[in-house]
């Protein structure tokens, strides 16, 4: 069939919302934006294109492959359709709040563009929403953060929530004192990411590592777990520099404060998960649920990314895709059911048609004339005069 003859087609990945799903989403968008005003975070929308040297500026590096470019006609600049909010909320944080918020919470909701499918997910405009903290270095941002994390699902209502923790930190910290030459480092990486232990231990065997430091880079591709395999990885890496144990540490505390905050969320230790490992400096974590072949929110910690901004904080945060959510929650309302008013002007029918509508109420105008009834414009209620009054009647 020609191109011309499908005008109405979306390019591969891209979707819409209809009746009644966009106004569910809608709802679902702003009980959320609520919820997170209710913790502290204050809402930010960043815009939908920036200079594009912006939008890749230090960690965000990463997200090159999937931002959209297109020439500004009245700069001439390169722009660059946002891929990911993060990067502009710490903009924002760091160009405009930074000096009057020590401590900065916001929060965001918006569709973002990706120039190529992520993996499994085949959607290209994500409505991302997410909540970031900066300002503070300590452990209870990220139990902050994770909590919120976990309140967002709750709120959908998403049940059997399993939190995935891991850290950053352990395999950087070994690597550093490895002595291993840097073009190695990603080599290693993709091995324990994909967890291929003979592949692992046949390219281990071959670089000149002492027995120990070996052991411990496999150790770490198998230390997946409950929280007991905490215990396990101290006795491993006893002998490993401050920053693995201090890693550690990080995740138990984490660990046993969302388990006493949350007893039905089931919480899994990775510490060969490096999700993120260009663009997070110390904790990780994923939600998931049963049944799903990849996390339905994530986050971690990514020091000083408002650094190339001029202001370098702590941060932390997490970011999900609503309608990913929207999906799951298998909440989608029946289209809402209206009141069908006569298109006539009289003054007190328009006040009750006012006043209707003040108490929350659909009403549509019949311009058809009576040609439609009421059910065929998706109404069940209509008004009608009655001894002189305007009335509502059941259809």
């Amino acid at each position: 069939m020609p191109i011309s003859e499908n005008r109405w087609l979306l390019p591969d990945g891209v979707q819409e919302l209809l009746p009644p799903d966009a106004a569910t989403v809608e709802k679902l968008r702003a009980r959320l934006i609520e919820l997170h005003d209710r913790w502290g975070y204050d809402l930010v929308m960043p815009a939908m294109m920036e200079f594009r040297d912006s939008l890749l500026t230090g960690t965000a590096h990463a997200l090159e492959q999937k931002t959209f470019a297109l020439v500004d006609q009245s700069s001439g600049r390169l722009l660059g359709l946002r891929s990911d909010m993060t990067p502009q909320v710490a903009r924002i944080d760091a160009h405009q709040l930074a000096e009057q918020r020590p401590i900065s919470r916001l929060c965001y909701c918006g569709h973002l563009l990706h120039a190529r499918t992520d993996g499994l997910d085949p959607n290209r405009t994500p409505l991302q929403l997410g909540a970031e903290l900066f300002g503070h270095a300590g452990i209870e941002a990220d139990i902050e953060i994770v909590s919120l994390m976990i309140e967002t699902l709750r709120a959908i209502p998403l049940q059997r929530i399993a939190l995935d923790l891991g850290h950053v930190g352990l395999f950087r910290g070994l690597f550093a004192a490895s002595g291993l030459d840097a073009r190695l480092e990603g080599r290693l990486f993709d091995m324990l990411q994909r967890k291929s232990i003979p592949e692992l231990k046949a390219f281990l065997a071959e670089l000149d590592l002492d027995e120990g430091r070996r052991r411990q880079f496999c150790e770490l591709a198998l230390l997946n777990g409950g929280v007991e395999i905490l215990d396990e990885a101290r006795e491993i890496f006893a002998d490993a520099p401050p920053a693995c144990r201090a890693a550690l540490e990080q995740i138990e505390t984490v660990a046993r404060a969302v388990a006493e905050r949350y007893p039905d969320v089931h919480i899994h230790c990775d510490l060969s998960e490096l999700r993120g490992y260009d663009y997070h400096t110390g904790l990780v974590f994923a939600a998931f649920l049963p049944g799903q072949g990849r996390e339905v929110a994530r986050g971690g910690r990514y020091d000083d990314i408002g650094k190339v901004f001029g202001v370098a904080r702590p941060a932390t945060g997490f970011s999900t895709d609503l309608l990913v959510l929207h999906g799951l929650s298998q909440r989608t309302q029946a289209e809402r059911a209206g009141i069908l008013a006569p298109n006539l002007t009289d003054p007190e029918l328009m006040t009750l048609i006012a006043q209707l509508r003040a108490d929350g109420e659909r009403v549509i105008i019949d311009l058809t004339g009576g040609r439609l009834s009421a059910a065929e414009q998706g109404c069940q209620q209509i008004i009608e005069k009655d001894g002189g009054r305007w009335v509502v009647y059941e259809v």
